[in-house]
């Protein structure tokens, strides 16, 4: 909610926020923002990761990439436009070996059918049989956790 708090007096309404099913974002507050805002609601099916596996990949790569690397800025404005710069460099510089070492935009203005370089993966409902996690906790201490 602080984000979106934090955005002033920005017109949200027709932004759809698109979510997995975490508490944080079926709580009664931030449900109560997203509204306040006009933010229409769009959540994935239960025990289905692969729902939005291509925006949870591109997520991923920008913190990765970018926001890892940066850590803290100074304020919203510098956020927008170190992350608004990284997207545009990430659709119009950037080569992915999922469409062959193209960019997205080069993509995008193809026409035809494209050649899928991924492989579909193919998840169980059963539970995995995990016995013991290492995480690095932020003190950048190792641990290993038995579940």
């Amino acid at each position: 909610t602080d984000a979106i708090n934090q955005t002033g007096k920005e017109d949200l309404s027709g932004l759809i926020h698109h979510s997995d099913r975490g508490v944080q974002y079926c709580c009664d507050l931030y449900i109560n923002t997203l509204n306040q805002y006009n933010i229409s609601i769009s959540m994935t099916e239960d025990s289905k990761p692969t729902d939005n596996a291509i925006a949870e990949r591109v997520n991923g790569i920008i913190k990765q990439e970018r926001i890892y690397r940066d850590r803290h800025f100074k304020n919203i404005d510098e956020a927008r436009s170190v992350i608004g710069r990284f997207i545009s460099f990430y659709n119009t510089k950037r080569p992915h070996m999922s469409i062959g070492m193209f960019t997205p935009e080069i993509v995008h203005q193809q026409t035809g059918e494209q050649k899928k370089m991924w492989k579909t993966k193919v998840y169980s409902s059963s539970k995995p049989n995990v016995k013991n996690i290492d995480v690095l906790l932020d003190t950048q201490q190792r641990v290993r956790v038995t579940v």
